[in-house]
């Protein structure tokens, strides 16, 4: 898929060719790599985190790093996109770490300012009711669930952002998803599977 660029051009350049051209002084590459990495990002700490102010800060963190990292950059080590991940997800579990999680029942709820129809409010409690459960899984599964079953990344790339074998991804994600599935099983009326 083509990105627009910031003059509304479209650029199938992969992300490595834009870290090199922002490297050579391309300033637009790197307002183009910014918009196609930074919804990924962010959508990835959130889910890690569930809280949007402390993810606004780990975003902007981990981009800061990126361009730091920028001139060191070397493309035969790993994709942009799995560096950036791995950055994003030392700093979430950083900042998990600093930081205890308030309990669920004090979790600001998702915000949705759209009037919400009665499919839509059962969307909602739904991902909510995952939401708040992936909150309760365990700092390294919670990571590897989000990043094979919510991001879609295949297990050879998780293990290079976790840095772990690919059968310690895999035990994770197993692990992670049984323990959803406890979390979950009395939430079946707000899921939708009660008849």
């Amino acid at each position: 898929m083509m990105d627009p660029t910031p003059d509304g051009m479209m650029s199938d350049e992969s992300d490595e060719a834009l870290l090199v051209r922002y490297i050579s002084g391309d300033t637009a590459a790197a307002r183009l790599l910014t918009m196609r990495l930074t919804p990924v990002i962010y959508a990835y700490a959130y889910r890690m985190l569930g809280r949007s102010s402390d993810v606004d800060d780990i975003v902007q963190d981990a981009m800061l790093r990126l361009w730091k990292h920028a001139p060191k950059w070397r493309q035969d080590e790993a994709k942009v996109s799995t560096w950036l991940y791995r950055v994003t997800s030392n700093l979430c579990i950083d900042h998990m770490r600093k930081k205890k999680h308030d309990t669920i029942d004090q979790m600001p709820e998702i915000e949705d300012d759209q009037p919400l129809a009665e499919d839509r409010l059962q969307s909602r409690h739904q991902s909510q009711a995952l939401h708040q459960a992936l909150l309760e899984l365990p700092g390294r599964q919670r990571q590897a669930v989000i990043l094979r079953h919510l991001d879609g990344l295949a297990n050879p790339q998780i293990a290079d952002i976790m840095d772990i074998s690919v059968d310690a991804v895999e035990s994770l994600t197993s692990r992670g998803k049984r323990r959803l599935a406890e979390l979950l099983s009395d939430k079946k009326e707000v899921l939708g599977y009660v008849r």
